[in-house]
């Protein structure tokens, strides 16, 4: 089959060759319509994120696409030419992928595949930082930075649909109008200087009692200043560096705060599957009558896989980029 492969040396993308997936007796064989860029391809395609042991190593943690084949385990559950999507470790960017059939999802019958292909990685990583890890309640207030990409569009939206609040960080006028349009109560220009004051004015003084951050050190300290008592610190990434200067134990102490750590992609596959059907039994409905959408940036053709990742590296999308599978 063909696959969108990365040069070793240019750390370019080509279209090239690629081994045929396994098909086991529980897996789906999908050929796949479209998939989706997340910052975690541009890292694995630098070297610096590589898969977990035994995935693809072809880059893409999404996809969306149509069952080729069924493995005799799942045969009573999907059939050849099923609309689905799904969250992957890798294997994403090529024309067929094997997927267990568990982590299948129906498509609704109202999304295109690209509009499938822009849902997996970002909404389950939503869900499973806001609910099972953040606990999120109704009388919560979630403080989301990059609320603008992918999973911050996810978060607003599932914040949304459980009766809390969101707050959000964003830098540009454009990315904020999106935030606030899919309900967000406020939105934040980073550039105007440090956030925790702003937190802390929307919210009375109290803070917020989770923050989903993907950003790091250089916004470790504001963080757990904008939390409230009992909060939790969810971080998802270090795009502002890994390494904090300094650490007040006491604070944590004071105000019962918790840091949590959290990788989807390296979650055993067990993990993932419960995930997904929770996240098919609360966002599946929303998704198919519109309470939940997937905001897409942009559309690409794989040939241009390069160019979609540029957009990415440049900051410059809001929400999901998307990029067509060839035949």
């Amino acid at each position: 089959m063909k696959a969108v492969l990365v040069d070793d040396t240019t750390k370019t993308l080509r279209i090239g060759e690629a081994d045929e997936p396994v098909l086991t007796e529980e897996d789906l064989l999908v050929k796949v319509a479209a998939t989706a860029l997340n910052r975690a391809d541009l890292l694995q395609k630098r070297g610096l994120y590589p898969p977990p042991t035994g995935a693809s190593p072809i880059l893409g943690l999404e996809m969306a696409g149509v069952v080729e084949k069924v493995g005799a385990k799942a045969a009573g559950l999907w059939k050849p030419g099923d609309r689905v999507f799904a969250l992957l470790p890798g294997g994403g960017y090529a024309q067929r992928v094997s997927i267990p059939a568990g982590m299948a999802m129906r498509i609704p019958e109202r999304y295109s595949f690209e509009e499938a292909a822009a849902v997996p990685e970002v909404f389950l990583t939503a869900y499973l930082n806001l609910f099972v890890l953040g606990g999120l309640k109704p009388h919560h207030t979630v403080l989301i930075h990059a609320g603008a990409s992918g999973v911050g569009t996810a978060a607003i939206q599932l914040v949304r649909e459980a009766g809390a609040k969101s707050i959000v960080t964003a830098g540009t006028e454009e990315k904020r109008g999106t935030c606030l349009s899919l309900g967000a109560a406020a939105a934040i220009d980073y550039h105007t200087g440090p956030f925790v004051s702003q937190v802390k004015e929307i919210t009375g003084g109290r803070g917020a009692d989770i923050v989903l951050d993907f950003i790091g050190a250089s916004y470790w300290e504001q963080n757990l200043e904008s939390l409230a008592p009992d909060g939790r610190l969810i971080v998802l990434g270090t795009m502002g560096g890994s390494r904090a200067a300094d650490l007040d134990l006491g604070l944590l102490l004071r105000r019962r705060l918790q840091v949590i750590g959290s990788s989807l992609r390296s979650k055993p596959a067990e993990e993932k599957l419960v995930l997904t059907r929770q996240f098919e039994e609360f966002g599946l409905p929303r998704l198919a009558d519109g309470r939940l959408k997937p905001v897409i940036d942009s559309v690409w053709d794989w040939e241009q896989a390069n160019e979609a990742h540029a957009h990415m590296e440049q900051n410059r999308n809001v929400g999901k980029i998307v990029l067509r599978i060839g035949e």
